[in-house]
């Protein structure tokens, strides 16, 4: 049975249709020409995304209650800091293959494009499984553990692009240019069509957030059931990737303990899965905790600077 939703097939429309004339704006109106995005720019925008998140955050509560508003509020943040800190391997990629820096914006577009539709596939399947399958929700809140107890202990995040499946497929069939040619993904070069390394970039970046979809679903459908809330808040926290990865990057190393902050809050959030059936949570009690948790994070790593920047 599909769990109730204050998503009626209009608002899902017209969400969606808003988000795609927002994109089509931002690549063919506002960043029609690749540039460097600049600390204000990046500024500017990451206002403008996280603002309108809290604007609909305060649409869902006027329309359909605090219940609802205090869930998309939750897994919003949620989201977004599992986003912030899937930066860090976003920049790692763009380090490996030196994607010149007015062309990040553009990959980051593409590959949000592919990420959310990605992501709908991923809240259907998880939707459906949880409907047809009650038991589903234990696996859901023990992988969350799991997953919260590996980042609590892992000594640092390693990531090799090198490495990657599809990456090591398009190398073996599909030629490759050496060099970059502009924002294009294909070229063609007497009269053969390659593909140009931005392509590869972009196919990596799309592989990447498959594995970053198994984290973040499950831990939205630990908050809430509501298929429209879940999409709504995951696709927002998308949205304002780009301009958080232009405005953090070159301070990724100050947010050392967000990691710590994810993992209680995935665990968190995993035990409330388990436990919901016989001793629910209150959505205000998660809301304290998760932000609580992150809150604390945060601060804890602007107090206490990394090793890094020690040593540095």
């Amino acid at each position: 049975m599909t769990p109730p939703s204050v998503g009626t097939p209009l608002l899902w429309i017209g969400f969606t249709v808003f988000v795609l004339v927002a994109l089509v704006l931002d690549l063919g109106l506002f960043h029609r020409h690749a540039h460097k995005v600049s600390i204000r720019e990046a500024m500017g925008w990451s206002g403008v995304w996280i603002g309108l998140a809290l604007l609909f955050n305060l649409g869902v509560t006027h329309w359909f209650g605090p219940q609802s508003g205090l869930e998309f509020l939750t897994g919003y943040l949620i989201e977004l800091a599992l986003s912030v800190d899937n930066l860090f391997v976003f920049l790692v990629i763009f380090s490996y293959f030196a994607v010149p820096t007015h062309l990040r914006h553009r990959v980051l577009f593409w590959g949000i494009l592919g990420a959310m539709i990605m992501r709908i596939a991923f809240i259907l399947a998880g939707v459906a499984l949880l409907a047809a399958f009650h038991w589903i929700e234990y696996v859901f809140g023990a992988f969350l553990v799991y997953t919260g107890f590996k980042i609590l202990f892992q000594k640092e995040t390693e990531v090799h692009p090198d490495k990657n499946f599809m990456l090591k497929l398009v190398r073996r069939f599909v030629p490759v240019s050496k060099e970059y040619h502009g924002t294009s993904f294909l070229v063609r070069q007497a009269g053969r069509l390659y593909a140009t390394p931005l392509l590869l970039v972009l196919l990596v970046v799309e592989t990447t957030d498959v594995v970053f979809a198994v984290d973040s679903i499950p831990a939205i459908f630990g908050i809430t059931r509501d298929p429209f809330i879940v999409y709504t808040s995951n696709i927002f926290a998308i949205l304002g990737l780009r301009s958080l990865f232009f405005l953090l990057a070159g301070m990724m190393d100050r947010f050392h303990y967000l990691p710590v902050g994810l993992g209680l809050v995935l665990a968190f959030v995993g035990v409330k899965m388990v436990i919901g059936s016989h001793y629910p949570i209150p959505i205000g009690w998660s809301l304290g905790v998760v932000g609580s948790l992150l809150a604390g994070s945060v601060v804890a790593s602007l107090l206490s600077p990394s090793r890094a920047r020690k040593s540095g």
